[in-house]
């Protein structure tokens, strides 16, 4: 089936539609993302106008497809976490991935043309893109190993449970 959709960097007028569609996300997949509902919901509008902004930083992207209906069907973003020990050049980070259910699935194609765009960033970076993903999310580890990206031996504690983990995947990008 084929989706007209395009793909974009996100600004702070977006705010009202980064908030709703973070909100679809938390609701959908909870164990998805370091933040909860509730704390979602209770952010102020300058956060969303903030959050909206991080469209095109120095650090980072913030991608949204958009339905020709003006509906946003999914969202990724990529940023440079702050370098760690003697890490110089720290690795692009893939955070807030979704997708809306009804668009899922190679066939309509969001998540790989949101995906590309990432991969077209992390590339001014490096040659590595990674990400991390709950042990227990099995789809979304099944969906990037489609996608070429690897596990990796490193994994950190999930931050809204310690008890569990997030595995670390990485993907080689090519030139």
């Amino acid at each position: 089936m084929t989706l007209a959709f395009s793909i974009r960097p996100t600004v702070a007028d977006d705010w009202e539609q980064v908030r709703a569609i973070r909100l679809e996300m938390l609701a959908d997949t909870p164990l998805a993302y370091a933040e909860t509902r509730a704390h979602a919901l209770d952010q102020p509008e300058s956060e969303w106008r903030m959050r909206g902004a991080r469209g095109q930083t120095d650090r980072g992207t913030s991608l949204v497809a958009i339905d020709q209906g003006g509906r946003w069907i999914g969202a990724m973003a990529g940023y440079l976490p702050d370098a760690e020990g003697d890490a110089d050049d720290p690795v692009p980070l893939l955070v807030g991935v979704y997708v809306a259910p009804d668009v899922r699935g190679r066939e309509f194609g969001v998540t790989d043309a949101l995906l590309a765009g990432i991969e077209d960033w992390a590339r001014t970076h490096g040659d590595t893109l990674a990400l991390h993903v709950h042990e227990d999310n099995a789809r979304a580890i099944a969906a990037y190993r489609s996608r070429g990206f690897e596990l990796t031996d490193v994994t950190v504690p999930y931050n809204l449970d310690p008890a569990k983990l997030e595995l670390e995947m990485i993907k080689r990008l090519g030139s």
